[in-house]
C-alpha cells in the first residue's frame, strides 16, 4: 500500500489517533502504520492506505485531521526529499496536464516569500504542463518543513513533499460551537470534543444513541448530525426544560434542524430507568458527572428527615412534590454505567464516556472493566491537578455469554475518581488560599 502523510490539528493530542482508528473501523478502511512514527508533539503521521479514496473516507468527518497527502518524498533535508521524489517519476504522468498549485508550509516556523519561491522552483523537474490555478486547482502539491516542538531554538527535523488528497471536516466545530448555541448550561460540552465523541461512538444513520446524563444535550446534537437517532434522560428535568420552549434542549434541536433525529429527552433516574428490553442500543455517549451540582440518585439521605411524600401533581407542596435524592458517588456512577452498558448495548455497540480523576492518584487499573466489554481507547485531557479521560469501550459478548465471575474486583475507594467532587473543591480552596 502507498504511504500517506496525515497532518493533525496540534491540540487534543491524545485524542487524535483513537479518532482516526475509530473512523477506519466506521469506514472499513484498511491501514497500517509503525507505532514509533506517531508522536504527540508532532502533527505529522505517516501511514499506509490502499488509495486516495480510502484517505478521503478516513478524513471526511474527522475533527482532528486537517489534511492527508499522498507522500511523494521525505527526508531530513530538502535534498533528501528531492532524491525520493525523483525515484518515482512514473507517478507524475497521471497529473501532467492537470491544473495545479504549489504551497510551502512550515510547522513551528515561518518561510519567507523569497525562500518559498526558491523551494517551489526547485521542483521544476516535475515538468507539469497544466496551467497554474491558485484558487481551484485540480491538484495541490505541498512542501512541508517540520521544525519540531522546541519553541526557542527550533531545528529542521523533517521535510515532506506530497499531493493533497483529502481534508478533515473541522468546519463542523464552527457549526456546533457553544458561542452560537441558543441554550447553554454549566455542563455543556464544547463542540470539538462532542464531535470527536460521536466519531468514537461510530454514530451513523439508523443507529440509536443514548445519553443517560443528558444535561443540556450536547451529545444528542453531534451524534444526530451524523444521522443517528438520539435520546437522552436526566434526573434533573430543569436542564432539559430550560427557561422556555426556545431556550431549552428542544430549542437547540430546532436551531440545528435535527427534529427528525433527536427523539427526545426524558426525566428519570437512570438507576431506576423504565427500559424493559435489553441489547437495544447502538451506543451510549455521556459525561456521567456534575462537579458543581454533584451527581444525584433517588433515595433518602441518612442525615435528613423527610415528611411523608404527597402526590406529585400540580397542587403538590413544593417540598413534598418530588421524590427525595441523595448524592451519587463517582465510583458508583461509573460502575453502574458500565453494568448498564453491558446489559443494554448491542454486541459491537460502544460506550463513550468521561471519567474525571485526580492526576496524582490515577492508575490505568482505575478504569472499570467488565467481562462483556473491551477497552478501545483511553485519552486524557489534563487540567493540572485533575484531568478527565475519554474512555471508549466496546461490547464484545452477548449477555448470555458473559462470565460475571471475572468482573472487576478492584476496591472503588482506591480509584483516582473516588470522591472526586470533594477532591476537586479542595483543589479550588488550596488555589484561593
Amino acid at each position: 500500500m502507498p504511504f500517506y502523510l496525515v497532518q493533525f490539528a496540534q491540540f487534543h493530542e491524545e485524542f487524535r489517533l483513537p479518532e482516526l482508528e475509530s473512523l477506519a473501523v466506521l469506514e472499513k478502511v484498511n491501514y497500517s502504520y509503525n507505532k514509533e512514527d506517531y508522536s504527540q508533539v508532532s502533527p505529522f503521521f505517516k501511514l499506509e492506505l490502499e488509495n486516495d479514496e480510502a484517505a478521503q473516507r478516513l478524513s471526511q468527518r474527522s475533527i482532528l485531521i486537517k489534511r492527508i497527502y499522498e507522500l511523494w518524498g521525505e527526508g531530513a533535508t530538502h535534498e533528501e526529499t528531492h532524491t525520493m521524489v525523483k525515484s518515482r517519476p512514473e507517478r507524475w504522468d497521471a497529473y501532467m496536464n492537470d491544473t495545479f498549485k504549489f504551497c510551502v508550509k512550515a510547522f513551528n516556523n515561518t518561510v519567507a516569500s523569497k525562500r518559498q519561491l526558491e523551494i517551489i522552483n526547485a521542483y521544476s523537474y516535475l515538468g507539469f504542463k497544466g496551467a497554474i490555478d491558485m484558487k481551484r486547482p485540480q491538484q495541490s502539491y505541498f512542501v512541508i518543513e517540520d521544525w519540531g516542538a522546541e519553541l526557542r531554538h527550533p531545528q529542521l527535523q523533517r521535510v515532506y513533499m506530497g499531493r493533497l488528497v483529502a481534508s478533515g471536516n473541522r468546519d463542523l466545530v464552527n457549526t456546533y460551537t457553544l458561542k452560537k448555541r441558543t441554550y447553554l448550561g454549566t455542563t455543556s460540552m464544547d463542540a470539538e470534543l462532542s464531535l470527536v465523541m460521536a466519531n468514537q461512538a461510530l454514530a451513523t444513520p439508523g443507529k440509536l444513541v443514548y445519553d443517560p446524563f443528558v444535561g443540556t444535550g450536547s451529545f444528542l446534537f453531534t451524534c444526530a448530525h451524523f444521522g443517528s437517532y438520539t435520546i437522552g434522560s436526566d434526573i434533573d428535568g430543569r436542564q432539559i426544560r430550560g427557561h422556555s420552549a426556545e431556550n431549552s434542549i428542544h430549542g437547540n434541536v430546532s436551531q440545528y434542524n435535527l427534529r427528525g433525529r433527536v427523539v427526545g429527552a426524558l426525566v428519570f433516574d437512570v438507576c431506576h430507568h423504565p427500559w424493559r428490553c435489553t441489547e437495544w442500543l447502538d451506543a451510549i455517549v455521556t459525561a456521567p458527572y456534575g462537579v458543581r451540582a454533584g451527581a444525584k440518585t433517588l433515595g433518602r439521605r441518612e442525615d435528613k428527615k423527610y415528611s411523608k411524600l404527597a402526590h406529585d401533581g400540580p397542587r403538590a407542596p413544593k417540598d413534598e412534590g418530588y421524590p427525595p435524592t441523595k448524592p451519587y458517588e463517582m465510583s458508583a456512577v461509573v460502575s453502574d454505567l458500565l453494568s448498564f452498558a453491558a446489559k443494554h448495548l448491542r454486541v459491537g455497540g460502544r460506550l463513550v464516556y468521561w471519567l474525571p480523576t485526580v492526576v496524582d492518584e490515577y492508575t490505568p487499573e482505575d478504569v472499570p472493566s467488565h467481562p462483556g466489554m473491551t477497552l478501545i481507547a483511553n485519552s486524557e485531557q489534563n487540567f493540572g491537578q485533575w484531568s478527565r479521560r475519554l474512555i471508549t469501550m466496546e461490547k464484545v459478548l452477548p449477555l448470555d455469554k458473559m462470565d460475571m465471575q471475572n468482573a472487576s474486583s478492584q476496591d472503588p475507594q482506591t480509584a483516582g475518581h473516588y470522591l472526586f467532587r470533594e477532591k476537586y473543591f479542595s483543589f479550588k480552596q488550596d488555589q484561593s488560599a
